[in-house]
């Protein structure tokens, strides 16, 4: 008579030593997990200044800002190489992820949307002069957008690695210029003052440039420079809402007070809110 397989006795110290579902516990060291996500170095970079327990979720919303301003460099350094390169597919998929990291990026405004006056004070002295227009990341992310000043670089003159990366990003393309020297390549009429303008200034909107995304639009709407252009305002119109929900945080936590570090505050976001990134590419919709 044959004998039935007898069960595998159990570790009495460890009931589920032989559970077929229980994952493997036992490392050398950290865990893969801790090794490639870092995950103690970014739960410990949180040193509270006040005893104002809202000012937690203050540093961390603010420290993933920093980390999705990273994300969506990445994105857009990304997009632009490959536009440089003629490679449109690979810059949109570049662009359509970025979308989504800057719905994730405007989401962080969730936390701190309703702050009253009151409860950001409580806190708000830990800030000293610190602001967020010193963050190097959002400077590099909004040079990549047209949004040169070289006067950005003067809070980072301290820390020299930084500094350099910004002065490096402040004399390169943006992102738009890679899409206009596209367009050029294309046929399309790109004046020669908008190919080889002054890189360190901000972008100025042209007529001619104008004209160029009217013919995209009245050409072939599923071709690449199409997709290009509705990818290049799907994230425009997410900076907008970024700028725009910035403002009315500021708004609600301080009033028209004066901002941290020296900024106007509102007033500053007011101007910045009015303003758009890629602009042809909306102007140039009243004409098609």
């Amino acid at each position: 008579m044959s004998q039935q397989a007898q069960p595998t006795p159990q570790d009495p110290k460890n009931p589920e030593a032989h559970e077929p579902e229980t994952p493997h516990l036992d490392f050398d060291g950290t865990t893969p997990y801790e090794d490639y996500v870092k995950a103690d170095v970014l739960t410990h970079l949180q040193h509270l200044l006040s005893d104002d327990p809202g000012e937690m979720v203050f540093l961390v919303t603010t420290q993933v800002m920093e980390l999705w301003f990273t994300v969506i460099v990445h994105e857009w350094e990304t997009a632009a190489r490959a536009l440089r390169e003629d490679r449109v597919r690979p810059a949109v998929d570049a662009l359509k992820r970025s979308v989504r990291e800057l719905e994730a990026l405007n989401a962080s405004w969730k936390p701190l949307g309703q702050l009253t006056p009151a409860q950001f004070n409580s806190y708000r002295g830990a800030l000293g002069e610190g602001s967020g227009f010193q963050s190097a990341m959002y400077r590099r992310l909004e040079f990549l957008l047209g949004e040169k000043s070289a006067a950005m670089l003067v809070p980072h003159r301290g820390s020299p690695r930084v500094h350099a990366e910004l002065e490096k990003a402040l004399h390169e393309p943006s992102l738009y210029d890679e899409v206009l020297r596209l367009l050029a390549r294309r046929g399309h009429a790109i004046p020669d003052a908008v190919l080889n303008r002054d890189l360190t200034r901000r972008y100025e909107p042209s007529p001619e440039v104008e004209a160029a995304w009217t013919a995209v639009y009245e050409g072939d709407q599923n071709g690449e420079l199409a997709r290009l252009g509705e990818a290049l305002t799907d994230v425009a119109e997410l900076v907008w809402r970024w700028r725009n929900d910035h403002l009315v945080a500021t708004r609600r936590a301080m009033g028209a007070k004066t901002g941290t570090g020296g900024s106007a505050g509102v007033a500053w976001l007011e101007k910045r809110a009015q303003k758009n990134v890629f602009p042809e590419l909306w102007t140039a919709r009243s004409y098609v």
